[in-house]
């Protein structure tokens, strides 16, 4: 039997790698990692990690968590994977860059792009479905959008 802490952590490891729909399918996940639980711990463990439920790449409801503790990097390939999924369209202002996403969904971005320590960004603000990123000064808000747009694939507004 694992520890709550470990069952958690690799909850969130499983929400931040694919989209899971259902608490069934949790448990599912789980078990295939050797790791038993039943629907109401997981639920619980939701719960206790402030997991909330937003559209998926294919509009369905899937689990997200906001804020991972701060010490913990995203990794390229996991910020790839985010800005690909939930950016639809990226403008810039000066050292401003507004990245907007499917309701519900700018926070999940935001988190993600604060944990990347990505080059020229100093922080996000995130609302429902749009936010913003502010490049350092010699980055300028130009350069940080190509990159940005180069992470999620597609062309600057």
């Amino acid at each position: 039997m694992v520890a709550k802490n470990q069952r958690q952590y690799r909850i969130a490891k499983i929400l931040q790698s694919q989209q899971v729909a259902s608490q069934v399918e949790l448990v599912t996940l789980l078990a295939e990692d050797g790791i038993i639980a039943t629907q109401a711990t997981v639920s619980r463990d939701l719960d206790e990690l402030g997991a909330i439920k937003v559209k998926g790449f294919e509009g369905e409801s899937v689990y997200a968590i906001p804020e991972l503790p701060k010490d913990q990097s995203s990794t390229f390939d996991h910020l790839k994977r985010v800005m690909g999924e939930w950016v639809v369209e990226i403008s810039v202002s000066g050292n401003l860059v507004i990245l907007r996403t499917p309701p519900g969904c700018a926070h999940v971005v935001a988190s993600a792009l604060d944990r990347s320590r990505i080059d020229g960004l100093l922080g996000t603000v995130a609302g429902d479905d749009t936010l913003l990123a502010i490049a350092d000064e010699p980055t300028a808000g130009h350069i940080l959008a190509k990159r940005m747009s180069e992470l999620a694939g597609i062309s600057l507004g």
